[in-house]
């Protein structure tokens, strides 16, 4: 299974040396900000919600090659996505990396490259950080526009 290994590895890389969607949204509708204290792994998230579609996706942030590389393909599959899309995206990249779901390219596009990290407990938390700040930044746009605000 070596072949299929390497390809993903190399995607990682790539995301991880290439970011995509990194930056910062001056004007976000949400924004939010994760840590993980555990190996320093730090995101920002912001969102620019249009429709209740996500038309911009950015991220900013510092920390290992797992969590920049997930941050990088997270930006990517989400972007112009409606919003109750997104989370069921955000869920079934965590159920993948929990073990408990077969991983659908068609869902989870390149982040499907992380699915071998969920041997790793311990890096579990590193690849969920950015997705899970996604999750949140959803929830606080929502309790806000629920708002008025």
């Amino acid at each position: 299974m070596g072949g299929l290994d390497d390809l993903y590895q190399q995607l990682i890389l790539d995301h991880y040396r290439n970011r995509r969607g990194r930056g910062r949204i001056e004007n976000a509708s949400a924004s939010v900000h994760e840590h993980n204290p555990v190996c320093g792994d730090e995101c920002y998230l912001d969102i620019l919600v249009v429709d209740d579609r996500l038309v911009e996706v950015r991220s900013d942030g510092d920390g290992c090659s797992i969590s920049q590389a997930a941050a990088s393909m997270l930006t990517e599959v989400a972007e112009g996505k409606q919003l109750d899309e997104a989370l069921d995206t955000v869920e079934h990249f965590r159920l993948m990396m929990h073990g408990e779901t077969e991983p659908d390219e068609d869902v989870l596009g390149d982040a499907i490259a992380l699915e071998g990290v969920a041997k790793y407990p311990v890096r579990v938390k590193c690849a969920l950080l950015s997705w899970l700040a996604l999750r949140d930044a959803i929830a606080g746009y929502r309790e806000t526009t629920a708002h008025g605000g």
